[in-house]
């Protein structure tokens, strides 16, 4: 008994099939192989503990810049903490900030952990106006359940101080 289709029009197709699928099986592999440096995944601090992401590998990591935490060196280096409602991460950027960057605020960096777990960061986003957030911490955020609706103030994460009350 043959596994081969009776119909010569049958066999014909399936050789046909037989011989292109290991070249599209190659293609799409050599596609994503090529793509491997351009994905990027997300992470906030909590997740990349989680996930425990393997240094140098790329990332986006995104959270609030927490409070007190900016720490700029003569030479250009630029340190500070990226938190979210479980975690820290430092991190340290070469270069020039974005001008809206603050305190408080929201940023997503890209870059990698190096091996101390440090994430050194290549280019660092932060909001562009005064209730953006980026749509990956703003989601984050709102699945730890500490949302506070645009416009709100941003917790101070690991800031010492705890959020700032205004004088009436």
């Amino acid at each position: 008994m043959s596994l081969l289709p009776k119909s010569r029009k049958a066999r014909r197709r399936l050789t046909i099939l037989l011989a292109i699928a290991p070249v599209a099986a190659l293609a799409v592999g050599l596609a994503l192989y090529g793509m491997r440096d351009s994905i990027s995944l997300f992470y906030t601090p909590a997740q990349a503990q989680e996930a425990k992401v393997p240094a140098g590998r790329k990332v986006q990591l995104g959270g609030l810049v927490q409070t007190g935490s900016v720490v700029k060196h003569p030479d250009g280096l630029v340190e500070f903490v990226v938190a979210d409602q479980k975690a820290t991460s430092k991190v340290r950027y070469q270069g020039d900030l974005p001008d809206l960057f603050r305190e408080g605020q929201g940023i997503v960096a890209t870059g990698a952990f190096d091996d101390d777990g440090v994430f050194v960061a290549g280019q660092v986003l932060a909001k562009h106006d005064e209730r953006y957030m980026p749509r990956e911490v703003a989601k984050a955020i709102k699945e730890q359940g500490e949302w506070r609706g645009e416009g709100a103030p941003p917790p101070a994460y690991g800031s010492s101080k705890g959020p700032e009350k205004t004088a009436k």
